[in-house]
């Protein structure tokens, strides 16, 4: 996995890299661009830029257009994080190891901040750099919409704020999980079938495996919440319990979860193996997230 990582750090160093370079041509006299650029590279893997690369390794797609489009996703990711932290959310003022948005600047900043990131993430879709055929980019542009809004990580965010303090089942724990994370996942596998030209039942195929990837990687950040050092997390640990939050953590138990995302992995290894040797990235990416401390 040593050398799975290196690749990871290259591909969170090139999405960087695009962003910055992205950035650097925006107008000069936007207030907002300090708070946006602050929220972005306030850390993180990159890991859902390196979940499209390594599901386009499996079609020989373009390794730059991989990474213009992780770079929406991961703008799309950083304004979920940003609007997660304020206040009337989940309340957190430190993320990564660092104050959250709203904290080092203002709440009406952290909100204006976090639309601007969800509009670039449209905007870099759309623009010149990512050379497609405007359909394709259209059809990206209104996958992602959908992923990003009301039936995708919007509503996830909703039902998640929802069900704090209730008895919520199961299957509704998980819903809402596929929503908040797995969306988004699910995008980054399907853009490659979008842009591969894939019919929809292909397209389905890897859309679900990104949701269950997402799934597990929610898990996985419920389980670090549970027992992990907030040291290494960057932020207090155990939030999720002191907020009530619904998680299958509190239904199953520590073991009980950790059961349950390793059988998810092992669904997921199985699906994803119908690509052959040129998924094993994608498999490795898999591998990652089990690989977090918990």
């Amino acid at each position: 996995m040593s050398t799975f990582h290196s690749r990871l750090n290259i591909i969170a160093k090139n999405t960087n890299s695009y962003l910055k370079n992205y950035f650097a041509r925006q107008e000069t006299d936007s207030y907002l661009l300090q708070p946006i650029k602050y929220g972005v590279f306030s850390g993180g893997k990159r890991f859902r830029s390196a979940i499209v690369v390594n599901a386009g390794k499996i079609f020989n797609i373009d390794y730059k257009k991989l990474i213009i489009i992780g770079s929406a996703i991961e703008c799309i990711h950083s304004y979920s994080l940003i609007h997660d932290d304020l206040p009337s959310m989940d309340d957190d003022e430190m993320r990564r190891g660092k104050l959250s948005v709203h904290k080092k600047f203002n709440e009406f900043t952290a909100i204006l901040a976090g639309n601007s990131l969800l509009t670039l993430a449209f905007e870099i879709l759309s623009g010149k750099d990512l050379k497609l055929d405007s359909n394709y980019k259209s059809e990206l542009i209104k996958t992602l919409s959908v992923s990003a809004g009301h039936s995708g990580l919007a509503g996830g965010q909703y039902f998640d704020l929802t069900f704090e303090n209730k008895n919520i089942s199961q299957k509704d724990i998980i819903n809402m999980q596929k929503k908040k994370t797995g969306e988004l996942f699910g995008f980054c596998c399907e853009s490659v079938a979008i842009i591969k030209g894939l019919d929809t039942k292909k397209r389905k195929k890897l859309k679900e495996i990104g949701i269950n990837i997402g799934l597990l990687f929610q898990l996985v950040d419920d389980l670090i919440d549970y027992k992990g050092d907030s040291k290494i997390v960057g932020k207090p640990t155990k939030s999720d319990e002191k907020k009530g939050k619904a998680t299958l953590l509190n239904l199953l138990g520590y073991e009980g979860t950790v059961n349950f995302a390793n059988n998810l992995k092992k669904r997921i290894d199985l699906q994803i193996k119908v690509y052959g040797r040129k998924a094993n990235d994608l498999l490795d990416s898999v591998e990652f997230i089990l690989e977090r401390k918990f």
